[in-house]
Order: C-alpha cells, then sequence, then structure tokens
C-alpha cells in the first residue's frame, strides 16, 4: 500500500501557474515530480473557487478542512467561542425552568426552528444524547400524523366522500398548512379516497391466460399440420375497417383457413378454429397474446380440439413471423400494387379471397423448391 505524500505550497503554488500559463498536464508533473494527475486537478479546482486557504490543510483533511475549529484570525476564534458561550445561556432558559427537567415538545421545536446551530451542540447544552432528540421528533411526528388522520377522516365522512385529496387539502389547509400528496398518502392508506367517480378499468386486451412460448421460432414441421400459426390483420381500404383472422400452416405455408369479419372479437377467430379439419394429437397452434386469444371462450375451445397452445412473447412479433410475412406479402401484392387504398368493401373481401386462392395454388416458395403449397403436399403425399 502507497503512502501518502504531502507537498509545499510552493509546489502547489508552482503548479498552478504552470498550467494558467498553458505547460501540458504531463510535463507539470515530471518537472515538479508528482505522482498523481488528481492532486493537480484538485488544485486547480480550488484555485478556480478561490479556495486558496486549502494548499496549506494536511494530508488526510481533505473532506473537513475548514468546516472544524479552524479560523483565519484570532478574532474570528474570540467571536465563535463568546457566541458559543451566550447560546450556553441563552438556550436552557428557553427550553427548561429551574429545577425541572428538559420539556421534550420545547426541545424539539426549539432545535427544529433554530437550523443556525447543530443539532449535536444543541443537545451537549441541554445535556441530552442525539438518539433521545430523534425519539422525540419520531413521536412527535407520530401524534401530529395521528391527529391528521383524524382530521382527514372527519371531513371526508362530513362532505360522505364527494371530495378528493385537493379538496380537502384545501379545507384543511384554513387552519394547518399541510402538503396535498401527505393528503392523499393518507387517504389511500385508509380508504378515504371519493367514491362518487371511481376509476374505471377497461379488461379489453387483460390476457386471461397466457401460454409458454413453445414454438420458439422453430418454424420447420415434419408432417402436415404439426405446427400452424394465427394472427389477426387490419384490412382498412375499404368503406369500414375489415379484419383477417388465417391459419398457417408450417410445413407447406398453406393458408388451410381463416375468417374475414368487421369485429375483431373472439367469434372472428373461434370461426376460424372451426375450419380446421381433424388434427392430429400433437398438433400445436401458436398466436400471439392478443385478448382474443387469451380468452377463456377460445382457450377452451381449443382445448376441445386437443391442440396445444403457444404464444409469443409479449412485444416480440417476430415470435409468429411466417404469419405476420404472409398478412405483409398479401396487402403488397394486392392492396398496395394496384392502389386499392380506398375501395368497397365487397371488392376487400373479393381481393382477400382471391389472394388467398392464388397464394395457396400458383404462388411458387423457394423454400418449397420452387412449388406452391398445395403442390408441394400433393408431391410429397
Amino acid at each position: 500500500m502507497s503512502t501518502r505524500v504531502s507537498y509545499p505550497v510552493e509546489v502547489k503554488m508552482k503548479a498552478i501557474e504552470m498550467r494558467l500559463q498553458g505547460f501540458p498536464v504531463k510535463q507539470v508533473m515530471e518537472e515538479l515530480n508528482i505522482r498523481n494527475r488528481s492532486q493537480l486537478k484538485i488544485w486547480m479546482k480550488w484555485y478556480r473557487e478561490g479556495q486558496l486557504h486549502r494548499l496549506d490543510q494536511p494530508v488526510g483533511k481533505q473532506y473537513s478542512y475548514g468546516k472544524g475549529p479552524e479560523f483565519a484570525s484570532e478574532t474570528e476564534k474570540l467571536h465563535a467561542e463568546i457566541r458559543f458561550l451566550k447560546q450556553q445561556i441563552d438556550v436552557p432558559k428557553k427550553v427548561q425552568s429551574v429545577g425541572k427537567d428538559v420539556d421534550r415538545e420545547v426541545a424539539t421545536s426549539f432545535i427544529k426552528h433554530h437550523v443556525e446551530l447543530p443539532v449535536k451542540l444543541v443537545c451537549e447544552i441541554l445535556n441530552i444524547s442525539r438518539a433521545t432528540y430523534y425519539r422525540w421528533k419520531k413521536h412527535q411526528k407520530s401524534e401530529q400524523n395521528e391527529t391528521l388522520v383524524m382530521l382527514i377522516r372527519q371531513y371526508c365522512m362530513s362532505h360522505k366522500f364527494r371530495l378528493g385529496y385537493r379538496k380537502i387539502t384545501a379545507l384543511i389547509n384554513r387552519t394547518i398548512h399541510v402538503n396535498h400528496k401527505v393528503v392523499q398518502r393518507i387517504m389511500q392508506q385508509y380508504g378515504l379516497q371519493c367514491r362518487v367517480k371511481p376509476k374505471k378499468r377497461n379488461l379489453i386486451g387483460q390476457p386471461s391466460t397466457v401460454a409458454e412460448h413453445i414454438l420458439k421460432r422453430e418454424f420447420k414441421a415434419e408432417r402436415p399440420l404439426q405446427k400452424l400459426v394465427t394472427d389477426i390483420t387490419y384490412l382498412p381500404f375499404g368503406q369500414q375497417m375489415l379484419y383477417l383472422s388465417s391459419i398457417k400452416d408450417l410445413y407447406n405455408g398453406e393458408i388451410i383457413a381463416y375468417t374475414i369479419r368487421s369485429k375483431q372479437d373472439t367469434d372472428c377467430v373461434l370461426d376460424t378454429l372451426n375450419q380446421l379439419p381433424e388434427l392430429p394429437s400433437d398438433c400445436l397452434l401458436h398466436s400471439d397474446q392478443g385478448s382474443v386469444y387469451t380468452s377463456n371462450t377460445y382457450q377452451d375451445a381449443v382445448k376441445q380440439k386437443g391442440i396445444t397452445m403457444s404464444m409469443s412473447r409479449k412485444g416480440t412479433p417476430a415470435d409468429n413471423a411466417p404469419i405476420e410475412s404472409f398478412h405483409a406479402s398479401l396487402k403488397c401484392e394486392t392492396f398496395y400494387l394496384d392502389r386499392l387504398t380506398c375501395t368497397t368493401t365487397a371488392i376487400v373481401e373479393q381481393t382477400v379471397r382471391e389472394y388467398i386462392y392464388y397464394y395457396n395454388h400458383f404462388r411458387i416458395q423457394a423454400k418449397l423448391n420452387n412449388q406452391s403449397p398445395i403442390e408441394f403436399r400433393k408431391l410429397v403425399a
């Protein structure tokens, strides 16, 4: 362990002068044999803040120098001693009587309102410990809180819980000053909130049953109907908003079921689910954590069909990439390509049905050896 080095004031002033003249830090350290760059940095900080007297401080008193009993002159020292003696005479007169102990409430109030005096000093004058003072202070605060709770409860009950914490605070501030955050915290803690307009929580979108992420982005299947993915997409191209719910088989990328509805509800996804053919016992259906998929009704229907449910992680659409890719292709290769961004509802439905038929029967895919999904399934079978 290295020992501390004490540098003379002359060396410190010389280092400051060289830095002010533009000498590099490395050169100053080499010429004056200064070990650490941080020491030079501290000396420059003291110079900029006008604290050159700190250059005289001994090693190891960096944090207490100038804050303790050191004084710039004898006159200042004498004034401090006179002030200390005066405090020893005045303080006991204010907090105690002759022949009596220190009054707890008066002592805590005195120390609180005389911030210019250190707590430790006043406690020594009163012949009490700092722990005793803080214990009295805590007890006094507890009593004040009990009084405030009773006052808040009284106002809330008298107004039949029609007022919130802001108006309760305004009523209390007529007599005593209190922060609105304190009133709000007490009202929440003791159940004294306004009951006229209770907070309403919308349960739509809050999951009822969230399945485990079983698929884990393994988008290859060894046989048909082994791994299925499903999702809902918007179709904002007609006179009203439409929604497309579709199910894709990861074996050959075929869209095996789909539904077009004007509402994004549980009936829409149930209709798509009921279009599935007879499924094997190890069939896996993957979706996101949408409210329609996490609903108890949909989960019961999935269990009745003997399907194992899998769901994407929250906020991770890439976990359901195949069906997301299909929906993107559908919009890009039809509505955006043909500029059908503002048309009739009937044309939107017709366009989607024709594209899905084209996608399954004629649109070749490189991963299927440049065959369409249905061609690939027939050849393998």
